[in-house]
């Protein structure tokens, strides 16, 4: 097991290798790495559905597009998925492959939607546990090849919530997300803007009147 001198020294690379550790990885420096571990790796190969580049920009908003081809990543609690939470399942939002199920949605608090489990649909890049734990692991569509999020394995930083049982959070980038409820109703894109909040009553510009309008 690894004394947190050992792991705050490797802080700088798993950092350089993900300039985002710091806000989506950085709990998992808090747990002892497993003498060993199985994780399912996908090796690399081509995928179902293809698409030339353009025609990717042509389908996916700039949103989606800097995500899922370009490996971006979003700002933290901009998409409006990371407070949905009705029962349903969670698309990718360039071939629509199921991904994750709402069920193992939990609140991470990281400002991305996360999951405790994913459903087949999604692809682990890497099974290396060191990186599971200090950088996280990217996720990919196990269909189009889009760029997802990332895989920690510090799901036992979060009691009462489905990734302490699983032990593995997925965070996800909801702008590569598509929504649909299991009710039926009108499924929401990830990269949909959110509600904007209400100005108090005292910050209103005064109504306009009949005079001032002409």
């Amino acid at each position: 097991m690894p004394s947190l001198l050992l792991l705050l020294l490797l802080l700088p690379l798993a950092s350089s290798l993900n300039p985002l550790l710091s806000r989506r990885a950085l709990p998992a420096l808090l747990l002892p790495l497993p003498a060993s571990a199985t994780f399912l790796s996908a090796p690399a190969h081509s995928y179902p559905t293809a698409r030339p580049d353009r025609e990717w920009q042509y389908i996916l908003s700039p949103e989606q597009y800097n995500i899922l081809r370009q490996g971006g990543t979003e700002r933290p609690n901009s998409s409006i998925l990371v407070s949905e939470k009705r029962p349903g399942t969670f698309l990718c939002a360039g071939c629509r492959t199921p991904l994750f199920s709402s069920e193992s949605k939990f609140e991470s608090g990281t400002g991305w939607p996360s999951f405790a489990t994913a459903l087949p649909g999604v692809e682990l890049t890497s099974d290396n546990p060191a990186m599971l734990l200090l950088a996280g692991v990217e996720l990919k569509c196990r269909s189009c090849g889009g760029h997802l999020g990332d895989a920690f394995g510090d799901g036992k930083l979060f009691p009462n919530t489905p990734a302490f049982a699983s032990g593995r959070r997925h965070c996800i980038d909801g702008y590569a997300l598509i929504f649909a409820p299991a009710d039926g109703s009108a499924e929401v894109v990830g990269d949909t803007p959110g509600k904007k909040k209400e100005l108090p009553k005292w910050l209103e510009a005064p109504p306009v009147t009949a005079r001032e309008k002409t």
